[in-house]
């Protein structure tokens, strides 16, 4: 199939079909069709297929929206879902499988089972639009539930993308796309459903929980915050500056885990900005500007907004920008202040502000004067030093000596804590994020004691308190 990206297509929807939509979603769940394994293995295979037979159409789409590079968005996108859908259909057995538990303290059969929730919305952002809408996807669907997807209206070419293909691949009845914007989210809100799964930023996250509360339904918040990066004097720099300037840079820094802020040791400031500059140089040659390499910031209001957080420093790396192409370089600030504003907002873009610290116990203080963020980077050989970093500071997770990297494997849990989130998932914690784990106990019909019964006698008591 092909999408024609001559222009961006705008979403059109019928808000009142809404609730008729989700109340198919619930007969469909309710006539038991998403329970069985085939069908789960049937539908993650057809996730896998699509990202095979679709993904130059869904890379096309995403270079019209976002300018993302071909190797980032096979990488990070189409090639991500196939390794997670093709890993679902392979753990799927061992997921489902009932937990068995032991005898004691109570006699009888005991496990615990997994059940799929319900009907669930995922409402993804835009600055990874296919990989943030069906990874969620795919745990819904192992856990055996229906789902609504709500993509975001700020990458249209690759929502339109989907839903066109979405229905030729996955079961119509279960799983439907629902494009728009805010009108169309605030209606989805007002349904009552059994998980909601949002990525985005906080202040639509309150939101969403708000909404959420009328039915006490379940969330899993995947936000953002301002991911620090610590370094210490004793690494090698130019490792260092190389996986710093990979993390942030890919996707012009509109990644949620990017390093936001440099905290480094005062001794190793110049030597760190000076490999920087020449990781930029080495990654996007002489002008970044004119690399297929490096993306561009989503929009002209996107663009406004990382370009105003560079004026609370100087420059020491790139600083350009165009609005007309939504381009900001690959930027180093120094001189920031800590109360400036692009150290109080999550950036978002390719903008960097390296702070001098004299040791760790000052960065672990700026550290911590901040909300929890996504996540934390930590640069050192010491490993007194990294057990003080992990033990005095509170993230959704961290990557020692790397950044991003520790997000790609779906063996770790991914997910925020505090300001940054709550929840999470990938890999088998997707499914347990859309299964509820059910307690069953099953006695044996054959003997019944009587000793809980009624009267209660004092040999009765007696036994109980000493076998209890």
């Amino acid at each position: 199939m092909s999408v024609s990206l001559d222009a961006a297509p705008q979403p059109r929807f019928d808000v009142d079909r809404i609730p008729e939509i989700a109340r198919q979603l619930r007969q469909s769940f309710d006539s038991g069709k998403t329970r069985p394994l085939d069908w789960r293995r049937g539908q993650l295979q057809a996730i896998h297929d699509m990202m095979v037979a679709e993904g130059d159409v869904l890379v096309e789409a995403l270079q019209a929206d976002l300018r993302k590079p071909t190797l980032e968005a096979w990488a990070a996108e189409v090639g991500a879902i196939k390794m997670e859908s093709k890993s679902a259909i392979k753990s799927l057995k061992k997921w489902t499988r009932p937990e068995k538990i032991g005898l004691l303290p109570i006699p009888g059969r005991m496990r615990v089972i997994r059940e799929p929730l319900g009907v669930v919305l995922i409402i993804s952002p835009w600055n990874y639009p296919v990989q943030l809408l069906l990874s969620p996807l795919v745990g819904a669907i192992a856990a055996g539930n229906c789902a609504l997807l709500k993509p975001s209206e700020v990458t249209p070419h690759t929502s339109a993308a989907l839903a066109s293909m979405l229905p030729k691949y996955l079961d119509s009845d279960a799983v439907v796309l629902v494009e728009g914007a805010v009108n169309e989210t605030t209606a989805l809100l007002e349904e009552r459903w059994d998980h909601i799964f949002y990525t985005g930023n906080g202040t639509v996250g309150r939101i969403v929980m708000q909404a959420a509360v009328r039915h006490l339904t379940p969330v899993t918040l995947e936000l953002g915050g301002k991911s620090p990066c610590i370094v210490d004097k004793n690494v090698n720099v130019k490792i260092t500056a190389q996986r710093i300037a990979w993390g942030k840079f890919m996707n012009a820094g509109q990644t949620c885990i990017a390093p936001d802020y440099v905290l480094v040791h005062r001794d190793r400031e110049e030597e760190l900005i000076e490999e920087l500059q020449s990781c930029v140089t080495e990654f996007y040659g002489d002008d970044p500007k004119a690399s297929p390499d490096f993306a561009r910031i989503v929009n002209e209001r996107h663009h406004r907004r990382v370009v105003r957080l560079i004026k609370d420093g100087t420059p020491a790396v790139g600083g350009e920008h165009d609005e007309a192409d939504c381009y900001v370089a690959p930027t180093v600030l120094r001189g920031v202040s800590a109360e400036s504003a692009v150290m109080s907002e999550e950036i978002f873009g390719p903008v960097l502000p390296v702070l001098p610290v004299d040791d760790v116990e000052e960065a672990i203080a700026i550290v911590n004067k901040g909300e929890k963020p996504l996540a934390l980077y930590l640069f050192t050989r010491d490993p007194k030093v990294e057990d003080a970093v992990l033990s005095r500071t509170s993230s959704g997770g961290v990557c020692v000596n790397g950044t991003i990297l520790h997000l790609m494997n779906p063996a770790l849990p991914f997910g925020g804590v505090g300001e940054s989130g709550m929840g999470a998932y990938h890999g088998r914690h997707s499914f347990e994020t859309f299964s509820h784990r059910k307690s069953v106990l099953t006695r044996d019909m054959r003997f019944d004691p009587k000793i809980m019964y009624p009267p209660y006698t004092s040999f009765r008591t007696k036994l109980v308190k000493k076998f209890l």
